[in-house]
């Protein structure tokens, strides 16, 4: 009988049998309980902190629709789990197809048995872990699209015009240098600000005249431009040219990329094992 309410709810198996006993042996009263206790794992689930997860890629026949996204859990272990990769190769697909604005309008659209925020509440009552879709980006285009993920952990969609080979020599690229934007343009201004502020400060300290530190400056400020665009960057596969002109010669351009990189920004929890272990035995003693 825990093996058949296994089957049927793919929960574990003390779980199963606990339910099995409270519900003396009805198997109909024991999947309930199960759906309530596995209700209940997913809500004392939400509150822990999500940084691990992966990358999600998916672009159509055409090449001209695509998307990207990406779903945290608490684990590199559950990051492997089949379901967990199922959910978000589905995921990233359905947001290419459906267009929703945001991921709270993701989370209402049609998926599987329910909604995609069912499905990722029953995902994490039977995994056990917090699971939870971070952000995506959907591209559209008349030009092509190419991706590139890395381990699961770096996802690059990328909207080109050229060669098929460009699109994925540029989408491994950025996956390998995380350049901030395509060109000085794009760069946020906070943060050339901010290296100014810096350059200018190092600067002063040389002791030379005003003119000479205002060149000191610019050169430091350019020199982190170049180092953080696409185009001004050395082209990984000939570091002799730059991506812009190594562009040039396919006759190629780039129109946008988005880079993932899984738990970018997220405040990852610190943990004691031996800590967190001696507490369980403390709990349960």
């Amino acid at each position: 009988m825990v093996k058949e309410l296994r089957e049927k709810t793919d929960a574990p198996m003390m779980e199963c049998k606990k339910a099995l006993t409270e519900a003396d042996g009805d198997l109909a009263r024991a999947e309930e309980l199960l759906r309530v206790k596995l209700g209940n794992k997913a809500s004392k689930a939400a509150s822990r902190v999500t940084a691990e997860g992966l990358v999600g890629l998916y672009i159509a026949a055409d090449s001209q629709t695509g998307a990207v996204v990406e779903v945290n859990c608490e684990t590199d272990f559950v990051a492997k789990n089949d379901d967990f990769v199922s959910f978000i190769n589905q995921l990233a697909q359905l947001i290419a197809e459906k267009n929703p604005a945001d991921v709270a309008a993701l989370n209402e659209l049609p998926f599987g048995e329910g909604t995609v925020e069912t499905t990722r509440a029953a995902l994490v009552g039977k995994i056990g872990e917090n699971i939870s879709v971070r952000r995506f980006e959907r591209m559209q285009t008349a030009n092509k699209l190419a991706s590139y993920v890395h381990g699961g952990r770096i996802g690059v969609l990328v909207e080109f015009s050229g060669p098929e080979e460009t699109g994925k020599d540029l989408a491994m690229h950025i996956a390998a240098t995380k350049p901030r934007a395509i060109d000085a343009a794009g760069v946020d201004a906070a943060a050339i600000a901010t290296e100014r502020s810096v350059a200018e400060q190092k600067a002063a300290e040389s002791g030379k005249p005003a003119e000479i530190v205002a060149k000191m400056v610019e050169g430091s400020v350019q020199k982190f431009l170049k180092e953080v665009t696409l185009l001004s960057q050395p082209f990984v596969k000939n570091d002799k040219q730059s991506v812009e002109q190594m562009l040039k010669e396919k006759g190629a351009a780039i129109q946008r990329f988005a880079l993932y990189v899984v738990g970018e920004g997220i405040e990852k929890k610190s943990e004691d094992f031996a800590a967190e272990v001696a507490a369980a035995a403390a709990g349960n003693a």
